[in-house]
């Protein structure tokens, strides 16, 4: 199963040019532009209120939404980083040499996926500050995710795997944020 969704969604590679553009596009770039997007949405997000007799406070808070969020995607990506060192896995091109990559990316360190760790990640810790913007973002991170896919540099049980691993640390992060640091 996993090489028949990864033969459907590579199959749409190298079709024109661009597509391919497209597909690299999302697979590269698309996510760090979202990403800049999220931090300015959550620096100039004020749910239509803004007191200004507090306005350090309102700082403060928007200061700590941005940490979380940050904080949670870098720790998963360093998480799936550590497990990629210990989890040898060869990408799509390397295991069949009918498989040309849109790009270059790595060899030997497959699993889980690095963007998708890090991006659902990402979106799970937005969707516990702003429940509509995480939910965007977990379409995001779908978009990036299958993009990586068709771009023959992932299978689809990478990018499963990185998901679950993102949403996972994402929860483990939040609680420690609500039990912990939430009442500084």
């Amino acid at each position: 199963m996993n090489n028949t969704i990864f033969d459907s969604l590579y199959s749409l590679a190298h079709r024109s040019i661009f597509l391919d553009w497209v597909i690299v596009f999302c697979a590269n770039n698309f996510g760090y532009i979202m990403i800049f997007l999220a931090v300015m949405f959550l620096i100039l997000h004020t749910d239509g209120v803004f007191d200004y007799r507090a306005p350090f406070l309102q700082l403060k808070n928007k200061f700590k939404e941005v940490t979380f969020v940050f904080v949670t995607g870098m720790s998963a990506w360093i998480i799936s980083t550590i497990i990629k060192s210990l989890i040898v896995t060869p990408r799509p091109f390397i295991l069949f040499e009918n498989v040309k990559p849109l790009f270059l990316h790595g060899g030997m360190e497959s699993f889980p996926s690095g963007h998708a760790v890090f991006f659902s990640a990402f979106a799970m810790s937005l969707y516990f500050v702003h429940k509509r913007m995480g939910l965007m973002y977990f379409v995001v991170a779908l978009i990036v995710s299958f993009a990586r896919v068709a771009a023959g540099v992932h299978f689809p049980i990478d990018i499963l795997a990185g998901s679950i691993l993102g949403v996972t640390i994402a929860i483990i992060f939040n609680s420690i944020y609500k039990k912990y640091l939430s009442r500084t």
